[in-house]
């Protein structure tokens, strides 16, 4: 525990001496800032895409699990006395909370977005809609079918299972890629701080082999390495975070319309989510320094 706290303690403080192993700018310098600096900003949207989509799965889940449909298709001389044949059935079923039949008004406005405004129903072998809201658990559909079949037949039940299971798995697949979108970013970061550091090591090779001459340890000069670069990812990914977060804020807001396309963004707690990234950001420098420098100081060995 010891070891750790003090090896935590020199990462942070540093060594002076051992700070002028690195240069303090230069190619090494400005390639790690940018590409800490670019992934966590890309990283931060991932992660608003994957959030926004557990929140639409969650929403379409709940709203369609909760609701169902049934179409009065019959002439329209028959379609009232079925509509309120079909409203009778559903006061006696066991798990309805509410059942109501749309009026024209509300039908009208369902078609507007395809057909417009001044759509004549009277004229149209529109169907009549009752809307169901159950309660609890729900209603057995099975059963609610065999009924409206036997006293209804033109009722035709929808509990909008065939919607909601695609629109569902849909958004949860959504929230994957955006976690794996995040990942890979963090690999990137990864990649590309291993990279810069080889550089600054080859550079710096002629520097190395002074320091072992006068009694350096491979540990002391990596040490140096590794807090120079670490320090800078987290400087960069800070900066990242900090415009990601800017951006997303001012992203239009969906609402309550149940839309990711204006809806991307950080709810409540899921503002600290994105807060992680510079920390992690560090982790994974300070681990792709260290593994790039204990490979580069052997071969200069």
């Amino acid at each position: 525990m010891r070891s750790a706290l003090k090896s935590l303690r020199t990462l942070v403080a540093g060594d002076p001496y051992a700070g002028r192993v690195v240069p303090p700018s230069g190619f090494t310098a400005q390639l790690t800032l940018f590409a800490s600096g670019a992934m966590a900003f890309l990283a931060v949207f991932a992660l608003a895409l994957s959030l926004a989509s557990g929140r639409l799965a969650e929403r379409w889940g709940n709203e369609l699990a909760g609701t169902a449909t049934i179409r009065i298709v019959a002439p329209q001389d028959q379609r009232a006395q079925q509509t309120a044949a079909a409203l009778q059935v559903l006061e006696t079923t066991p798990g309805i909370a509410r059942a109501r039949a749309l009026s024209d008004a509300e039908q009208q406005a369902l078609l507007a977005p395809w057909f417009g405004s001044d759509l004549p129903l009277d004229s149209l072998p529109v169907p009549r809609l009752i809307e169901i809201v159950s309660a609890g658990q729900g209603f057995d559909a099975t059963g609610l079918r065999l009924r409206l079949a036997a006293e209804v037949p033109g009722a035709v039940l929808d509990d909008h299972g065939r919607w909601r299971a695609p629109l569902v798995a849909a958004a949860q697949r959504l929230r994957l890629l955006g976690w794996l979108a995040a990942t890979l970013i963090v690999a990137a970061v990864a990649a590309m701080v291993t990279l810069a550091a080889n550089a600054a090591l080859a550079a710096n090779a002629q520097v190395v082999a002074v320091l072992r001459l006068v009694g350096a340890t491979d540990r002391y000069i990596a040490q140096a390495f590794v807090r120079r670069f670490t320090w800078r990812a987290l400087v960069g990914s800070t900066a990242g975070v900090v415009l990601g977060l800017i951006a997303v804020w001012l992203l239009p807001s969906g609402g309550d319309a149940p839309s990711f396309l204006t809806g991307i963004g950080f709810q409540g707690i899921g503002w600290l989510v994105p807060l992680l990234l510079p920390l992690v950001c560090a982790v994974v420098a300070l681990a792709a320094t260290a593994f790039a420098a204990s490979r580069a100081l052997r071969s200069l060995s």
